[in-house]
């Protein structure tokens, strides 16, 4: 098997506790985080960025990122955005919190990433809301949101205008940190539909297949 997925090693204790379930994918592979400017990322297809990331090293090294997607290839990027390093994203926007409906999550379509996980399920953890997000972030022109909160807004998109390749933001946890909750929730199956996604997704885009 091919080692299709790099992970950004963001060295921090909260986030290595996340990616318990990623580490024994044996198509996923860590890099730390500052070892980016010197790294050959031609052989990978899916780059993956968690909210724990120095942001503003990331601005520095935005022109990998950049050219990573001019490739073809797709970026998950699952946090709060604070600095303009991905292509197309905006500001983290924090929700006026009035009640615990307003944390509500809620599906746009029916998305192969989230078929068949309840919205329940992911609006609830433990019987506490806002674990799933708790703002949002502006789309991209030409984006294509998959969730909201209550009121409409987008929590996690996808953007193919900004750039030549593929661009999934959530402002949430790593989406792929479900591959070790045991939870008997309908969210258990997220990382393993996105990862499913991301491989079609990215034979899409070497096939000239997606549109922008």
């Amino acid at each position: 098997m091919t080692t299709d997925f790099l992970v950004l090693d963001a060295g921090t204790i909260f986030a290595r506790t996340r990616s318990q379930g990623v580490a024994d994918q044996p198509d996923f592979e860590f890099l730390d985080i500052y070892s980016l400017g010197e790294a050959d990322l031609s052989p990978y297809k899916c780059l993956v960025v968690t909210g724990f990331s120095d942001q503003d090293y990331l601005y520095d090294m935005r022109h990998i990122i950049r050219e990573f997607l001019d490739d073809r290839k797709v970026v998950i990027y699952c946090g709060n955005l604070v600095t303009d390093w991905l292509p197309g994203g905006k500001p983290f926007i924090a929700k006026d919190i009035k009640r615990f409906s307003d944390y509500r999550v809620k599906k746009v379509s029916d998305h192969p990433i989230f078929r068949g996980v309840e919205e329940d399920d992911m609006t609830l953890k433990k019987g506490v809301a806002g674990f799933f997000a708790r703002g949002h972030h502006p789309v991209p022109e030409g984006g294509e949101v998959l969730l909201t909160l209550n009121e409409g807004e987008p929590i996690t998109y996808i953007d193919r205008s900004s750039t030549n390749g593929t661009i999934l933001a959530h402002v949430g946890f790593d989406l792929f940190g479900y591959m070790q909750t045991d939870e008997k929730k309908s969210t258990d199956c997220i990382s393993m539909q996105l990862r499913n996604w991301v491989l079609e997704e990215y034979e899409a885009l070497q096939k000239g297949l997606v549109a922008s």
